[in-house]
């Protein structure tokens, strides 16, 4: 795998594919699927490793190139592990405003010392679409839900993401020093090592 120069990246999101791309270096390029289909995958696995599978060996078809998945999403201790997968549509599709207000309004009677959260992140790389051992690489980062938005950086629910490492949320993290820290990067730290792409 150390010869991958181009992988095609199961995302429509701009925000995604730029963070990762960061995260990954200059060695590998990511591709949006999206140049090669605007039509997604139905995500019906139950489990986020089961729908990152799905992504990248969808992405893999569409494009021919070997492919990278991410799935991710915020599990809430509270509302036992929700959103979870159905974080990116817990709103119905309405978007990250809309999704942030419902985790709000699920966790207003939550006192503080039970508003303990995590972000999951599971990258699955596929080397084609029907390749039978796919790389899988996780990142969990630990947190609380916030009261109240915070912060203009970030996607998602970054915003009410509290990080007690920094003191802030996720969203008011430069994005240089989110992709050091967040559920995404520590995936990506594995995925490098797994390609022989380390930096150390």
């Amino acid at each position: 795998m150390k010869t991958l120069t181009q992988l095609v990246l199961a995302s429509h999101n701009a925000g995604k594919l730029k963070e990762l791309q960061a995260m990954l270096g200059e060695t590998v390029r990511l591709r949006s699927v999206g140049e090669f289909s605007q039509v997604e995958p139905e995500e019906t696995g139950l489990s986020f490793v089961e729908n990152a599978i799905l992504k990248a060996r969808n992405a893999a078809r569409l494009s021919g190139l070997p492919a990278l998945a991410d799935d991710s999403g915020l599990a809430v201790d509270a509302l036992g592990g929700a959103p979870g997968i159905y974080s990116a549509r817990y709103a119905d599709g309405q978007g990250d405003a809309a999704n942030n207000a419902k985790l709000l309004a699920a966790l207003d009677a939550v006192p503080e010392n039970q508003r303990g959260a995590q972000f999951v992140c599971v990258l699955a790389l596929v080397r084609h679409a029907d390749d039978p051992l796919p790389i899988l690489c996780e990142g969990l980062w630990h947190g609380r839900i916030l009261r109240e938005a915070r912060g203009a950086q970030g996607f998602g629910y970054d915003p009410l993401f509290w990080v007690p490492e920094r003191g802030c949320s996720s969203a008011e993290l430069a994005p240089a020093e989110k992709n050091l820290l967040s559920h995404r990067a520590r995936a990506m730290v594995l995925l490098k090592q797994r390609l022989g792409l380390a930096d150390a």
